[in-house]
């Protein structure tokens, strides 16, 4: 199982790749391998500032549905709109091109929060 190491990880299974204040976020290797073949994926928060831990979308596989959290606060600027035709691709490429939503932060000294790669495998016993 692929956990990349420059990125930033929740308990949540939501990983974060920053560049400046602008990060990219989208769902573990494994949270997809978890929900199985997603169907769908919906975030109608795009243009609107929330606070980290608020659910900013929505992911749907066959059998279940589950939120998608904030990892940091900030503005959704962007959503990837190809998730709108091809959600399968945060199954094939979780940490690529099947990224969810870019963020400008509010509050970027947030990130010391988050897990880095070695204690987000620690979390999921891998």
């Amino acid at each position: 199982m692929s956990t990349p190491s420059e990125l930033k990880y929740t308990k949540d299974h939501e990983w974060i790749k920053i560049e400046g204040d602008i990060v990219t976020v989208g769902i573990t290797e494994f949270a997809q391998g978890e929900l199985g073949d997603i169907v769908y994926v919906e975030v109608e928060t795009v243009d609107e500032t929330l606070e980290r831990e608020e659910v900013f979308g929505t992911v749907e596989a066959v059998k279940t549905v589950s939120d998608l959290f904030l990892p940091v606060s900030g503005e959704i600027i962007e959503f990837n709109e190809s998730l709108e035709d091809e959600p399968e691709k945060v199954n094939t490429d979780p940490y690529g091109d099947g990224w969810m939503v870019k963020i400008r932060m509010t509050e970027p000294d947030q990130i010391k929060d988050l897990l880095d790669a070695e204690a987000y495998k620690e979390l999921i016993g891998a």
